[in-house]
């Protein structure tokens, strides 16, 4: 098989693997702020996470992995929209941002 063939086959394989991993992270990271935004008593709009920023990250065994920060919108009364944030280390979240009902800012950390 020339070498053309074999390039473009992994370039594809490896186009494939992203795209599934990012979706993976992506419903974990809205599955997180679901959760989060119903323990507030806030209500999240758009039922979605949109990506911020992607970058490399080290998890906690050292391992290379992608940092992925999402932005959404909730809202507490509404009336209103507020943004948040989460941060996912591969598909675990490490770090969400929201604001009470009563306007506080929540920022959750997970070790």
């Amino acid at each position: 098989m020339p070498w053309f063939e074999i390039t473009l086959f992994g370039a594809l394989c490896a186009i494939a693997w992203f795209w599934v991993d990012a979706i993976r992270a992506r419903e974990a990271g809205i599955d997180a702020v679901r959760s989060a935004c119903e323990r507030e008593g806030v209500q999240l709009l758009d039922d979605t996470v949109a990506m911020r920023r992607l970058r490399t990250g080290r998890n906690d065994s050292g391992h290379l992995v992608l940092r992925r920060v999402y932005e959404f919108e909730y809202s507490g009364s509404g009336d209103d929209r507020r943004k948040g944030s989460v941060v996912l280390l591969g598909k675990q979240v490490v770090m969400m941002d929201v604001a009470k009902a009563s306007q506080r800012t929540l920022q959750i950390v997970i070790d």
